[in-house]
């Protein structure tokens, strides 16, 4: 059986190695007798599986040891609320509005702690990055808010701000769901960082939360015990029962990334050149074409979601319909702002980019 190329945003594509694993397992897990999820996350077996999980991920993601790493649930919306309860500690938070998500983040955040807008970029239509010069950070926010890769509107941060030499002595907190582990990341200048496991490293219903320790011990009084960064970090993720099963699956996507490799690059560096090589040809064939358009500056596309728009909208269900046919699958855009996206994320190959590129260039020669 051949399978279609899914460029869902998420719940997206896996890697297809990852889910014959996990069928050949479904039964009787390593002769345990049990499926994973019918075990108690108290015994021998489910712990094995949850450390060598986050052990897989802190070296994928070279995360220093002065970070905790956290197996949460409710996803980035969640923590949307979860950061302010044990961030803020009653005082101020900036945010960088760049898209849909910080947009969701900064409304939801302003129900524990003031929220300031320090930069925005909905004057360009979510089209641009704010110049971090810009940006208007508080001398006494507790933490600045960041999304990373804005999955709606395809603008990704390539680098990082420098907060200390932007004059804040404040915390960066980035969410970076939607581009986790297709990239390195800078801890040095990252103090917490959350994502959904949904788009790049597994089954919805875990949320990864990389913290560094100091920033524990702070929950505002209201905070649920179950979200408190510290009592979850004290319990090993296991406060109260956590999703093992999307555990159990992320960690055998963290194997299979750490197979990976381009070259003399392994794990999440060979990723990345995978990444900008499927980016680049799809960005490239845009750019060119009569048809299609990408309104994102270039200095801020997304290398995971790329949305782009028919300059003849009254084609687009004609172009979906071709597209499932070829076994294009999910490319219809977030209903927010319509046109379509490309999720391009690391279980979709260059093959898939490639074939999605030789249709849209079929599609716009036989209806010039």
């Amino acid at each position: 059986m051949t399978r279609p190329y899914n460029f869902s945003a998420g719940p997206a594509a896996m890697p297809a190695e990852v889910l014959q694993q996990a069928a050949a397992e479904m039964l009787d897990w390593q002769g345990s007798g049990m499926s994973v999820m019918e075990m108690s996350h108290r015994g021998k077996e489910f712990k094995s599986i949850i450390e060598a999980a986050e052990s897989d991920l802190r070296e994928l993601l070279a995360v220093p040891a002065h970070f905790r790493i956290l197996f949460m649930q409710g996803g980035g919306l969640a923590e949307n609320a979860i950061v302010p309860l044990n961030l803020s500690r009653g005082g101020a938070v900036d945010f960088v509005v760049t898209g849909s998500w910080s947009q969701k983040s900064f409304k939801e955040a302003g129900k524990y702690c003031e929220t300031r807008l320090a930069a925005s970029n909905a004057a360009q239509a979510h089209t641009e990055l704010p110049d971090p010069a810009s940006w208007r950070l508080s001398r006494d926010a507790q933490y600045v808010h960041l999304c990373s890769n804005e999955t709606i509107n395809g603008i990704e941060v390539h680098h990082l701000p420098d907060l200390k030499a932007l004059g804040s002595d404040a915390p960066l907190v980035i969410d970076f769901s939607s581009h986790v582990a297709s990239r390195p990341v800078d801890w040095s200048r990252v103090s917490l960082a959350f994502g959904g496991a949904q788009k790049n490293l597994g089954p919805a219903g875990l949320t990864l939360v990389v913290v560094r320790e100091d920033l524990l011990g702070h929950a505002l009084p209201i905070c649920p015990s179950a979200f408190d960064y510290k009592t979850v970090a004290d319990n090993g993720s296991m406060y109260n029962t956590p999703p093992t099963y999307a555990i159990y699956m992320a960690g055998l996507t963290f194997q299979w990334l750490k197979r990976q490799t381009e070259g003399e690059l392994c794990g999440v560096a060979a990723m990345e050149q995978r990444n900008l090589a499927k980016a680049a040809l799809l960005y490239d064939f845009i750019d060119q074409s009569q048809l299609y358009v990408n309104k994102v500056a270039g200095n801020c596309r997304s290398r995971m979601n790329v949305p782009f728009f028919l300059r003849d909208e009254s084609r687009n269900e004609a172009f979906l319909a071709g597209a499932k046919a070829a076994g294009l699958l999910q490319l219809k855009g977030h209903k927010s702002v319509g046109g379509m996206r490309a999720s391009i994320y690391n279980a979709l190959p260059l093959a898939g980019v490639q074939a999605l590129v030789t249709y849209m260039r079929d599609f716009e020669k036989t209806r010039a």
